[in-house]
C-alpha cells in the first residue's frame, strides 16, 4: 500500500541544535526534494541512486535557505517503504520552519503523528507490534527498557506468535473442511499433531501473559515508598540513594510534610523513590496532610521500606514489631524492606542481635526482608539497592527471554490463552469439529490483534497518537 501524497516533518527534537533532519516520505519526494534542491555539482536527485548523500543549498528562487547534506532512499527499501528524503540542515529553529514551509508550498503535507511509521506498518515494513516499540525504544530511559524495544523491534515474541497463528490457520482449515464432508466421516486435520500444537501455544502465552508483571516495572518503573516515623532518617536515606541533597533534613521531627519524589536506575531498571512524612499522632493540620498522603502512596508503591532507629527498636521490640504486624496487615501483597536506621551508632553485638530479632520479625511475613544500615555514613546503601533488585524477578531479562511491556499485548494473549483452554477441553471431550471452529477463530482473531493482521481505524488512531510527528 503505497499513500498518495508526500508528508514531511522535523525528525529531530525541536529547537536549535548542531543539525536538524527534515523528513519527505510519499510517491513525489524526490520530485519535492529536487524543486529546493540545487546539488553542488550540479546533478538532479531524481536521476540518483537509493542509499547516497548529496551536498547543496536550499533556494526559493533566488534566496539560498541553508547549505544541507540530502539522503536519499527509494521504495521500497525505506523505513516507510515509500521514496524517502531527509534534509540534514543546521538546527537553527528559522532555517527549520523555512525549510518545512518550502516543502509544504511545493506539494507535501504536514504528517501526523507517527505517519512515518504507519506507513512502514501499512507497506509491510513491520508488523503492528514491532510499530508500537519504535515508540517504547523512543521513550526507553533505562537500560532494561531499551533492551525490551529493541528485542520487540527486532521480532520479539511476535515472530513467535506468527508462526503458530499460521500453524493454528492451517488447522482451522483443515477442520473447517471436515465440515463440508461430514457425510462422509473423513479427517483432515491429525487430531495427535493438532493437540500437541495446542499445548505448546498454551504454554507458550502462559509464559508470556506471566511476563507482564516484569515487563509492566521495566516500562514504568518501580514506585518505592520510604516511610516510618519522623526523625528516622527517610529523607538521609533518600539523599544517599540518589547521592544528592535532594530533601531537607533537619532535626527537627516533621520536617518533611509532603511527598518528596525522585527517580535513579539500578540494575538497568527504574525505580521511583517517594520520601514520606512521618507517621505520629499530630495536631499540625498541615502535617496531618502529609501523614494522609504517606499512606496513599504506601497503597501506591510497588515496595516499601519501613525504617526505624535501630536504638529505638531494641528499645521498643514489642511495639516495633507490633507495628510492623499492622503495616503488613494492611498491605499484605507488598513486598517490603524492614530497615534499622543508624546501625553504626549501636555496638557490633547489640547490632548482630538486632539483625537476628528483625530477622525474626520478618519470618512471620513472607513478603518481608530486613537491613541494618546508616544512611548517613553510607554504610548498606548498595546492600539496600541489591535486596531492591531482589524484590524484581529480573531473570526473563537477564536470560534475554521474551518480556510482554503492553497492556493490548497482554489483553489479547489473555484472551487467546481463554480461547485455546477451550480448545483443548473441547480436544479432551472429543467435541465436533464445527465446535472447535469457533473457537479457534476466536484465538486466531485475538492472536492476529497482537501482529496487526487483524486491525481497525480506531486501534491505529489510539496507537500512532501516541507518537511523535516526524517519527
Amino acid at each position: 500500500m503505497i499513500h498518495g501524497d508526500t508528508i514531511v516533518a522535523l525528525a529531530t527534537p525541536a529547537g536549535a541544535g548542531a543539525i536538524a533532519i527534515i523528513r519527505l516520505s510519499g510517491p513525489k519526494a524526490f520530485q519535492i526534494a529536487d524543486k529546493v534542491f540545487e546539488s553542488v555539482s550540479d546533478k538532479s536527485l531524481l536521476n540518483q541512486a537509493t542509499h547516497t548523500v548529496h551536498l547543496g543549498y536550499i533556494k526559493e528562487d533566488s534566496r539560498t535557505l541553508d547549505q544541507v547534506l540530502a539522503t536519499l532512499f527509494k521504495n521500497p527499501t525505506s523505513y516507510t517503504g515509500e521514496d524517502v528524503v531527509e534534509f540534514s540542515c543546521h538546527g537553527s529553529p528559522f532555517i527549520q520552519q523555512e525549510l518545512i514551509k518550502l516543502l509544504l508550498n511545493r506539494g507535501a503535507r504536514m504528517a501526523k503523528p507517527g505517519e512515518f511509521t504507519l506507513r512502514a506498518f501499512t507497506n509491510g515494513k513491520m508488523d503492528l507490534s514491532q510499530a508500537e516499540a519504535v515508540a517504547d525504544l523512543i521513550a526507553s530511559d533505562s537500560e532494561a527498557a531499551h533492551q525490551v524495544a529493541i528485542q520487540q523491534m527486532r521480532g520479539g515474541f511476535t515472530n513467535q506468535i506468527a508462526k503458530f497463528r499460521q500453524e493454528l490457520l492451517d488447522f482451522a482449515s483443515l477442520i473447517e473442511l471436515e465440515l463440508d464432508f461430514a457425510e462422509e466421516d473423513v479427517a483432515f486435520a491429525d487430531r495427535e499433531a493438532f493437540e500437541k500444537l495446542i499445548i505448546e501455544l498454551q504454554d507458550v502465552l502462559k509464559k508470556l501473559i506471566d511476563s507482564f508483571a516484569i515487563g509492566n516495572v521495566i516500562k514504568n518503573g518501580i514506585p518505592v515508598a520510604i516511610v516510618g516515623q519522623p526523625n528516622v532518617g527517610k529523607s538521609t536515606l533518600l539523599n544517599a540513594i540518589l547521592n544528592e541533597d535532594r530533601a531537607i533534613v533537619s532535626e527537627i521531627a516533621g520536617t518533611t510534610r509532603d511527598t518528596i519524589e525522585d527517580e535513579i536506575s539500578i540494575g538497568g531498571l527504574n525505580f521511583r523513590f517517594i520520601d514520606t512524612a512521618g507517621i505520629r499522632d499530630t495536631v499540625d493540620a498541615v502535617e496531618s496532610i502529609g501523614i494522609k498522603k504517606t499512606f496513599e502512596k504506601i497503597a501506591q508503591a510497588k515496595v516499601v521500606i519501613v525504617m526505624q532507629e535501630a536504638a529505638r527498636i531494641w528499645s521498643q521490640k514489642e511495639a516495633y514489631a507490633q507495628d510492623v504486624a499492622k503495616l503488613v496487615h494492611k498491605n499484605p501483597l507488598k513486598p517490603m524492606l524492614l530497615v534499622a536506621n543508624k546501625a553504626d551508632l549501636i555496638n557490633k553485638d547489640d547490632a548482630k542481635a538486632l539483625g537476628i530479632f528483625i530477622q525474626e520479625v520478618a519470618q512471620n511475613h513472607p513478603k518481608c526482608s530486613t537491613l541494618l544500615l546508616s544512611a548517613k555514613s553510607g554504610m548498606g546503601v548498595q546492600k539496600l539497592q541489591d535486596k531492591l533488585l531482589d524484590f524484581v524477578n529480573t531473570g526473563a531479562l537477564k536470560n534475554d527471554q521474551s518480556i510482554v511491556t503492553n497492556s493490548r499485548h497482554y489483553d489479547a494473549l489473555t484472551k487467546a490463552l481463554e480461547e485455546i483452554i477451550k480448545v483443548r477441553q473441547g480436544i479432551d471431550a472429543q467435541l465436533s469439529g464445527d465446535l472447535l471452529a469457533i473457537d479457534l477463530r476466536q484465538a486466531l482473531y485475538h492472536l492476529g490483534e497482537i501482529t496487526g493482521e487483524i486491525t481497525n481505524d480506531e486501534l491505529l488512531g489510539n496507537i500512532f497518537a501516541n507518537f511523535c510527528i516526524g517519527k
